[in-house]
């Protein structure tokens, strides 16, 4: 782990991801570069230049309960992940928060070469960096109902949609994790992943 760096873990199968704090003027070009490209239209920024992209960061970085962070693959920058504290960002009156819960946004980055199971093992990381804070005891989220593809990955790490909310920005699945609830799904994926590799090697039990 770098100095920078704080939090890493590491994939039986990817390798090792990581976050780092987010510099909203140094990051504002391969942040412009993420969140208008198409894939990322769920981000809801797409039609933004560079200097409104670091804006938004420069303000999420000087917000007291909204943090954002760049997430790295093998110490390449490959994700962004963002955590907020839902009883004053984002959710605030949409559902009854409680102490412990924290709030996550992710977006991976654009690629021409899409590699099986990232996506699912940036979402992991996320997750084990949010519960790294004991104090954490639930990860809030808000999909926009139409983005089927992270509802599947928060159902793989343990999130359970709560109900249909309308925020200002669409409408979403209010969706939480417990500890409990990710701790069970993260030991379901670590077997699965174990099976997928006893079967690569012609391993039968």
């Amino acid at each position: 782990m770098t100095l920078s760096t704080l939090f890493e873990r590491t994939d039986t199968r990817l390798g090792t991801f990581a976050l780092r704090a987010l510099d909203p003027a140094a990051d504002a070009g391969l942040l412009h570069r993420w969140v208008t490209h198409p894939k990322a239209s769920f981000w809801m920024m797409r039609e933004a230049d560079e200097a409104e992209v670091a804006a938004e960061y420069r303000r999420i970085h000087e917000h007291p309960h909204h943090d954002a962070f760049i997430g790295l693959h093998e110490n390449r920058p490959a994700f962004l992940a963002e955590r907020y504290d839902p009883a004053h960002v984002e959710l605030v009156g949409l559902y009854p928060s409680r102490p412990g819960d924290v709030g996550m946004h992710f977006l991976c980055a654009p690629t021409d070469t899409p590699v099986h199971g990232f996506t699912l093992a940036v979402i992991t990381t996320v997750m084990e960096f949010c519960f790294a804070d004991p104090a954490v005891r639930r990860v809030v989220v808000e999909p926009d109902v139409r983005n089927t593809a992270v509802h599947a990955l928060n159902a793989a790490v343990g999130f359970e949609i709560v109900e249909q909310i309308t925020t200002p920005e669409k409408d979403a699945y209010l969706s939480i994790c417990t500890r409990e609830r990710f701790e069970a799904a993260r030991t379901t994926l670590a077997a699965d992943a174990a099976r997928t590799a006893r079967a690569a090697q012609g391993v039968t039990r």
